[in-house]
């Protein structure tokens, strides 16, 4: 059986999954902590060497794909920069995996392979124009048009999480800038601002409790607490206005969104929907528009 090897590298796991030729459910799966014994680097081929077939195995393995979180010059193979991961700047890691294991290796930014993901076997089925979203600790994206991935001159297209929002916000990016879409409308920025508005005193069944994250706000908002509530229709505004920048730059057939905080549902895209037609300049952007929730989960970055 010919097969393909699929990692997922994470700031907390890293996942290696062994897939067939044909089909999308894994032949095997494995789990390790990112930081251990020994370097993420030798742990993730320590990983693959376990997953790989038997010498005496009829399998052959034809190809290793790398989803990592972080800017990837894919061109070349190289992880330009891991935030979460020590060591990780420049790093060559096709060539380093394709000697230890001879076979082609090909590296993506998580957030452009969990749209390919999507796009190819989850709600972008079908479509040829899809702009994905993760809406998680940050906000990532991908963008497929007419049927290709946007990838840019560098690799570094579709950051679709540090669009400026705002000039001149105190409100802070996990990259280190102000005002992005990340700032208002990731777990962070919910967090943030609750936090913010409690150290200042607002009347919430969320006070006195220490810092709150952005899932104590979605349980206190789906409670019907008013602060919870003002933060997720905070976010949910300042999302809209990135899906309409989206709307009007990439005119998809598709938006879908991922990660945990869009899993909240309509607590925090139900706004986002309704205040489309409100923003766009003209209707006909949402003519026809598939509006959904990303059908892949965890598996995502693996398929």
């Amino acid at each position: 059986m010919k097969t393909y090897i699929s990692v997922d590298v994470g700031g907390t796991q890293i996942r290696v999954a062994v897939y067939p030729e044909a089909g999308i459910q894994p032949l095997r799966i494995k789990k390790v902590k990112t930081v251990g014994e020994g370097t993420p680097l030798e742990r993730l081929i320590a990983t693959i060497h376990e997953m790989w077939p038997e010498a005496d195995s009829d399998d052959t393995v034809k190809a290793i794909g790398i989803c990592v979180p972080g800017p990837v010059d894919y061109a070349n193979g190289i992880i330009t920069f891991c935030a979460n991961l020590d060591g990780w700047e420049d790093l060559p890691m096709r060539d380093i995996l394709q000697k230890e294991f001879e076979v082609p290796v090909y590296i993506g930014n998580d957030a452009n392979v969990a749209a390919i993901g999507e796009w190819k076997f989850g709600a972008g089925r079908g479509h040829k124009d899809v702009v994905y979203l993760t809406v998680s600790t940050g906000i990532g994206g991908g963008v497929i048009v007419d049927d290709r991935p946007m990838m840019g001159h560098q690799g570094l297209a579709t950051e679709l999480g540090h669009i400026h929002l705002e000039a001149d916000s105190h409100y802070p990016c996990g990259c280190g800038q102000f005002g992005h879409l990340e700032s208002f409308s990731s777990g962070t920025g919910i967090a943030y601002y609750a936090n913010e508005q409690l150290e200042l005193g607002r009347e919430s069944s969320m006070a006195g409790k220490g810092k709150v994250t952005a899932k104590d706000v979605a349980i206190a908002a789906e409670a019907g607490d008013p602060l919870a509530v003002e933060t997720f229709t905070r976010a949910s505004k300042y999302l809209a206005l990135g899906v309409v920048n989206f709307l009007h730059i990439f005119n998809p057939s598709a938006v879908i969104f991922g990660g945990g905080v869009a899993s909240t549902g309509d607590l925090l895209l139900g706004p986002v929907k309704k205040a489309m037609p409100g923003l766009v300049y003209s209707e006909t952007y949402l003519e026809g528009l598939h509006f959904a929730q990303a059908e892949l989960g965890d598996d995502v970055g693996l398929l």
